[in-house]
């Protein structure tokens, strides 16, 4: 679909840095309050209403949907969050803030929850109702779907779950769950209306959600406009349009920030960065540490399903040549474990260098003396390419032959989920127990490293039913000694998230980890 009475921006510009084939994935229309050559006002910090905001994302191609509970990449997760809100989201600390749960309480023995609802509606006019909320997760939990929330939902007990009310919903969970307000934000829990998505294509042809915006239209990897939804329960947005355009190479989202034909470019390259930080054509954010950079083993076939290979490999990286070569410096190195600097995070394990004595050794006692593997990447991420060239180049001093295999950059995170035995990874912010709840449980629909151990979900459940947070933080700590000592994320470090904006866009908040409600806060931004 396409919105006629905004003309086709001219794509001068893009032309001349990309070629016409990248071209064919942007649909640029309309006009923002302002392109990159405004000049803005130093003092105007106080938000003014109107314009179109044009926000350049990579995506995923002619197979995007607006369906929320299939959000997978950051630009699915933008849209999402644009046209739909969860009961509760992220902060910047991780913990959950209450979005259209206005409040949350538990009986003693942590295994009921009392969730009460806020007054809000969706862009049709009718309330946001419990018997939308318990629609929306029996939906995700479809045993038939694969949807992204699924194993973050588990521990509700939905068929003795029930409204008490037109707003107010009884949580019957299937064991006691200390941290359940974690689950209302869960990634991909998104609220919809009752019965949504009956009917085959109704989320990419009229989509009704209770966010800031409402739908305009949406061309599967081109665009997707939306308009102001004047009655949104936490104020109307700033703007009044909010254009999100698929540009999939960084030197396409740069050159239309550059070029005035969008005012915000999601994920620029740390060189992009430095080259452009201060120079004043162009503002550039940097939220600092936010995004996992990995290497991931999948950890139930060859070579890999042997420990004693995955801890060689862990010794073959040397993470701090990683971080300056791949992402230019712009991170801190990682210990294989996720969740850097967050609740829980087991910060006493020693820092693991490099020891190639050492990685030889175990691929000897493990008779892998001559390993050759094949390393998937793409340039889907920014550090990926640089990130496996390094990586092929220290495991050859270890005696590892790495083949590195490039991608496709629209189908590279579904291709990886099952296919290959190892592959560059990277992960937003969130929890650490909704990283090991969506990644590492035998029923996790995200288990990318395929690892699946019926003791480590025991221990999980055991996590999630200690009320106690000292003895909380202790099961949680012997789960990643574990994964420390074998599991398949090789995380070698944790880079600054880069967005580029126009220097009339205000409100972008700097200080908000990807993946947490403030990333990609559109209903809070202003054009000055």
């Amino acid at each position: 679909m396409h919105d006629e009475r905004f003309p086709t921006l001219r794509r001068r510009g893009f032309l001349a840095a990309t070629g016409a084939v990248t071209l064919g994935t942007l649909a640029l229309t309309g006009c923002g309050g302002g392109g990159a050559d405004s000049e803005a006002s130093g003092g105007d910090d106080k938000p003014k209403r109107g314009g179109r905001l044009r926000a350049a994302f990579a995506g995923g191609g002619a197979s995007e949907t607006l369906d929320p509970h299939l959000a997978n990449l950051f630009a699915d997760v933008a849209r999402a969050k644009a046209l739909y809100d969860k009961l509760a989201d992220y902060g910047a600390d991780l913990s959950a803030r209450p979005r259209l749960a206005a409040k949350w309480e538990s009986n003693k023995t942590l295994d009921r929850w009392q969730v009460t609802l806020r007054e809000a509606t969706f862009h049709d006019g009718k309330p946001v109702t419990a018997q939308d909320v318990l629609y929306s997760y029996r939906r995700i939990a479809d045993p038939e779907k694969a949807f992204r929330a699924k194993a973050s939902l588990e521990p509700i007990d939905l068929d003795a779950s029930r409204a008490t009310g037109e707003r107010s919903i009884e949580f019957v969970l299937k064991r006691p769950t200390a941290e359940f307000p974690n689950v209302l934000a869960a990634f991909g829990a998104y609220i919809v209306p009752e019965n949504a998505g009956d009917k085959a294509g109704e989320f990419d042809k009229k989509p009704v959600g209770s966010g800031p915006f409402r739908f305009v239209s949406f061309s599967p990897g081109r665009s997707a406009v939306f308009r102001r939804y004047d009655d949104h329960w936490d104020g109307a947005p700033h703007l009044d349009e909010l254009e999100f355009v698929v540009a999939n190479e960084e030197s396409a989202r740069v050159n239309a920030l550059l070029g005035g034909q969008v005012e915000y470019a999601h994920e620029l390259n740390p060189t992009t960065a430095r080259a452009h930080e201060g120079k004043g054509q162009i503002e550039i954010v940097r939220l600092r540490g936010s995004a996992m950079q990995a290497f991931c083993m999948k950890t139930d076939r060859a070579p890999f399903d042997d420990k004693r290979v995955r801890e060689a490999f862990f010794l073959i990286a040397d993470r701090q040549e990683l971080v300056d070569g791949a992402l230019s410096g712009a991170g801190v190195v990682g210990n294989d474990l996720f969740g850097k600097g967050y609740e829980y995070y087991a910060a006493d394990l020693p820092q693991r260098e490099q020891d190639l004595d050492r990685a030889r050794a175990l691929l000897k006692q493990a008779g892998a003396e001559k390993l050759k593997v094949t390393l998937d990447t793409s340039d889907v991420a920014a550090g990926f390419t640089e990130a496996a060239s390094i990586f092929r180049d220290q495991a050859a001093k270890a005696g590892v032959t790495v083949d590195v295999k490039m991608g496709s950059k629209d189908s590279y995170w579904a291709d990886i989920l099952d296919g290959g035995t190892l592959a560059c990874y990277r992960s937003g912010a969130m929890p650490i127990e909704a990283h090991i709840s969506q990644r590492l449980l035998i029923d996790s629909t995200t288990n990318a490293t395929k690892w699946k151990h019926k003791d480590f979900d025991a221990l999980y459940q055991q996590a999630q039913s200690t009320r106690d947070k000292t003895e909380r933080a202790a099961v949680y700590e012997r789960m990643q000694r574990r994964l420390y000592t074998e599991g398949g994320f090789l995380i070698w470090g944790f880079a600054d998230w880069i967005l580029g904006t126009a220097r009339n866009v205000r409100g972008v908040e700097a200080k908000a980890p990807a993946n947490t409600l403030d990333w990609a806060r559109f209903d809070k931004v202003w054009l000055a």
